[in-house]
C-alpha cells in the first residue's frame, strides 16, 4: 500500500481527522484527532459552536446488509445525519446514520447514538445503546447567566 494514496485527506479542522465527502460544518465547531466525520454516502450537518471530542466517528452510511448477504446486496445503506448547534460529542461516542440530535445535547464519552434516534435539545445521551438520561436545560441556562 503507498502511504500517499492511503493517508488522512487534509482538512481544515484537524490534521489527524479523517473526514469524508462534504459535510456542512457550521462556524466555530472544533474537531479532535481522530475523529471520523462520513458525509460520503448521505448529507452531513454539524451545527455552530460544536465540539467533536477525539475519536469520535459520525457515520452516514452501514455496509452491514452488504457484509451478511456474502455482497448480494450490493450496495451501502446511507441516510443523513445532523447535529444542531453547540452540542458537545463525547470521546470515542458514534453517532450513526439518520440520527437527529437537538442544539444543546450532550452525547457522552462512549455513547452509541443508534440509527435513526432523535434526540431533543438539551438532551444528556448515555450508554450503549445511547438513551436520554435527562434534560441539561438548566444547568446550561445557569451557565449562560
Amino acid at each position: 500500500m503507498n502511504v500517499k494514496e492511503h493517508g488522512i485527506p487534509k482538512n481544515k479542522y484537524n490534521p489527524h481527522s479523517w473526514i469524508l465527502g462534504k459535510p456542512e460544518i457550521g462556524k466555530g465547531t472544533w474537531i479532535g484527532a481522530f475523529t471520523l466525520i462520513d458525509a460520503k454516502y448521505a448529507s452531513l450537518k454539524i451545527g455552530k459552536g460544536c465540539d467533536i471530542s477525539t475519536g469520535a466517528q459520525i457515520l452516514t452510511h452501514s455496509t452491514v446488509k452488504r457484509c451478511v448477504s456474502e455482497r448480494k446486496y450490493n450496495k451501502a445503506d446511507a441516510k443523513p445525519v445532523e447535529i444542531g448547534d453547540y452540542v458537545s460529542v463525547g470521546t470515542n461516542a458514534v453517532i450513526l446514520m439518520g440520527a437527529k440530535v437537538g442544539h444543546h445535547s450532550i452525547i457522552a464519552a462512549g455513547c452509541v447514538v443508534p440509527e435513526g434516534m432523535k434526540i431533543p435539545p438539551y438532551s444528556l445521551v448515555t450508554g450503549v445503546p445511547g438513551k436520554i438520561k435527562k434534560s441539561v436545560k438548566k444547568e446550561i441556562n445557569k451557565l449562560m447567566k
